[in-house]
């Protein structure tokens, strides 16, 4: 048989603690006493401290002029717009919506690389806006050449990037030039399938 073992701690003098009263709610005139208030204590600390609000915020992004495209104040605007937006694709993820899964993952993954940029400075999603309207264009810093093959020596290009040696973006056309491409425009016919007897 298994020896009880006798509790040593006296909780005899256990006092329930007092319940807390809740908080009266505001009214409209106290809130918006309360913001104004809120608002000039920011800018008296803004005012002693010019670094106030930048913490998070890499050193390379702190002295960008305001209509930069990719300004962090713009930064923090996206990045709730998208946040939002992940939200209703997770509600929609659960009520059975298809495709809503890939689009919250989308809004997430983009949320995900602009809070790096903040922090590190270094912008490396293929997209920028608010909604991910408008892409990133690739620029050439360092030109590369072909080291093999037919084309030795011959410089390498991408299309859709700006090439300081061509001075300006290499296109569909030309790769079609270069490769000797002709009627890339046209497209193949289908074949006609065939009915099983």
């Amino acid at each position: 048989m298994a020896k009880r073992i006798k509790a040593k701690t006296d909780n005899s003098k256990w006092v329930e603690p007092k319940t807390r009263k809740k908080r009266k709610p505001m009214s409209a005139e106290q809130k918006v006493a309360a913001a104004e208030r809120l608002e000039k204590a920011r800018q008296a600390r803004a005012a002693k401290n010019p670094d106030y609000g930048m913490s998070s915020i890499h050193e390379s992004l702190r002295s960008l002029p305001d209509d930069y495209p990719t300004h962090p104040n713009k930064i923090k605007v996206w990045i709730k717009t998208q946040t939002e937006l992940a939200g209703v694709e997770r509600r929609a993820d659960k009520a059975g919506v298809k495709g809503a899964l890939a689009r919250q993952l989308i809004h997430e993954g983009y949320v995900k690389n602009l809070k790096r940029y903040l922090r590190d400075g270094d912008y490396c999603d293929l997209f920028y806006g608010e909604y991910q309207e408008k892409r990133i264009s690739r620029t050439c810093r360092a030109q590369a050449y072909h080291w093999f093959g037919p084309n030795i020596g011959q410089p390498k290009f991408d299309v859709g990037v700006w090439y300081p040696l061509l001075g300006t973006v290499y296109t569909k056309e030309m790769y079609n030039d270069d490769n000797g491409v002709k009627n890339a425009d046209v497209q193949k016919t289908k074949r006609k399938q065939r009915k099983r007897s």
